[in-house]
């Protein structure tokens, strides 16, 4: 078996020591702030080949007796039904995922920290739901002037006016649906509720990305930088940390700017800080499990040209400001990688211009690329996926393998019932007619059990694929980009 880049067993391993060690250094509590995301993360697993989506989720486990969750949550991120970008559904549905999924897994979540709280209809009918569902909800509020006026922040009338988040374990991680979501402020309140009650609690940051211990310009953090080409992050040298140490880490603008403050907060909160620079903050040890670093540029080098096309994308639609492609150009330059590496795009464009209707290539692990294109009975991405099954299957390309006495049923359900304008099969639509016919078609099984080879694969569309096919070939493991534009110019483009 081939050895991945990544050493995920090392990995686990060194990052609970780590926690542990920090949680000692403490004594009694450590409110341990997670960025970035707990589970499905796969922006790593796929610039870090063998790190795996829930890596972080599983270290937790190793020591989930210690562990309780609080996860925070900004109410006007609420009150204003905010999307993520990613999975495009809103944070309040996205915390309820959340507590759903550590809750299945046996880990202990406690609490939700509503941040900024006022009143409004959407929060309030979903903070009782929440207690419905045997969940505390505290309530942390806008504090003038945070984070500078420290005489207000550090006082009753600042931290002190928030409630207290009662915990019961020596872990205590905190987490959110998104950014902006008032982890930290979190954490600090905390921290100053403790101290007045005589409890000396810790705090601490688990970021994955940027990789501290990694040149700044290693595209393992170019590629992080190009994951939050919206947000403005800009990784950067630690001042505080060369001063103190003399030795070069990376961390980003925002908490390089905020340190001096949170340093002062330390101080007025316990008399001094436990730290010297925001990099000593972190407990992150991810760059000490890379293997083969030639493997991992390699495949962060892929990420950064998907997330090129993934940002034209947000800038067509309007998710994203325009100047974020120059930003996308600069990383793509400092890189010294051209988006014609990505194969794929090619061979897309090309059926797509010979047959004057939208077309996906998919480009297997092996390099071999298969397309399809938008017929009277298929999408595109339909067309692709099925093709490439019938490849791997070493199936003939011209052999029809789904039956019309299944296609007919369901062209006239989706016409007569479901009112749809477009019977074109989609992606799973072909993937359900397959394992319908799987019992009594040998060819329809053989297909069907190729679906794994997938994984891995790359594709490109030519024009913006709908959110379900998007999504099935997401979850096949398959990396998508798109050209930025709808067929035909089109708005309204989920059912298309």
């Amino acid at each position: 078996m081939k050895k991945e880049p990544f050493n995920n067993s090392k990995y686990l391993k060194i990052q609970r020591e780590s926690i542990l060690k920090r949680i000692s250094k403490f004594g009694d509590k450590l409110y341990l702030e997670f960025g970035g995301k707990l589970f499905d993360d796969y922006h790593a697993s796929r610039v870090l080949p063998g790190f795996k989506s829930d890596s972080k989720l599983q270290m937790l486990l190793g020591i989930k007796n210690k562990v309780e969750v609080i996860i925070v949550v900004n109410a006007n991120d609420i009150a204003s039904n905010k999307v993520r970008n990613d999975t495009l559904i809103t944070y309040q549905e996205e915390v309820e995922r959340l507590i759903d999924t550590y809750r299945e897994v046996g880990l202990y979540v406690s609490s939700v920290v509503i941040s900024f709280y006022e009143s409004s209809v959407a929060l309030d009918t979903f903070i009782k739901k929440l207690e419905h569902n045997d969940l505390n909800v505290y309530r942390h509020y806008k504090i003038n002037g945070y984070p500078h006026n420290l005489p207000l922040i550090v006082s009753e009338d600042g931290l002190g006016k928030n409630e207290y988040v009662v915990t019961t374990k020596p872990l205590v991680v905190v987490t959110a649906p998104g950014p902006g979501s008032g982890k930290m402020a979190t954490c600090l309140s905390q921290l100053y509720h403790e101290n007045k009650k005589g409890i000396r609690a810790g705090y601490a940051k688990y970021e994955t990305f940027p990789v501290w211990n990694l040149p700044l310009n290693h595209p393992v953090n170019l590629a992080y930088e190009a994951a939050t080409v919206d947000l403005n992050d800009v990784n950067m040298i630690d001042p505080f940390h060369l001063e103190k140490y003399g030795v070069p880490a990376v961390n980003y603008n925002r908490d390089i700017e905020v340190f001096p403050l949170l340093k002062n907060i330390f101080e007025h909160i316990y008399g001094e800080s436990p730290y010297f620079s925001p990099t000593d903050m972190g407990v992150n040890m991810v760059g000490f499990a890379i293997d083969d670093e030639q493997g991992v540029i390699k495949a962060c080098n892929r990420e950064i040209i998907r997330r090129y096309y993934q940002t034209q994308k947000n800038v067509y639609l309007g998710r994203f400001k325009d100047e974020t492609i120059d930003k996308m150009d600069m990383l793509l330059n400092k890189a010294g990688v051209s988006i014609t590496a990505r194969k794929c795009v090619k061979a897309c464009l090309k059926v797509a211009e010979e047959k004057d209707e939208p077309s996906v290539a998919i480009e297997l692990p092996n390099g071999k690329i298969i397309t399809g294109h938008r017929s009277a009975l298929f999408g595109a991405c339909a067309a692709a996926l099925l093709n490439t099954l019938k490849y791997l299957a070493k199936i003939d390309k011209n052999m029809f393998l789904l039956m019309p006495a299944v296609l007919e049923p369901t062209k006239e359900l989706k016409t007569n019932f479901l009112h749809r304008s477009n019977t074109r099969l989609r992606a799973e639509e072909v993937l359900l007619i397959l394992s319908i016919q799987s019992r009594t078609n040998p060819l329809a099984e053989m297909a069907l059990k190729q679906l794994p080879k997938l994984a891995g694969s790359e594709a490109h569309s030519s024009t913006i694929l709908s959110e379900v096919d998007l999504g099935t070939l997401t979850r096949l493991g398959i990396r998508v980009t798109e050209e930025p534009i709808s067929y035909k110019k089109k708005l309204y483009t989920k059912n298309q």
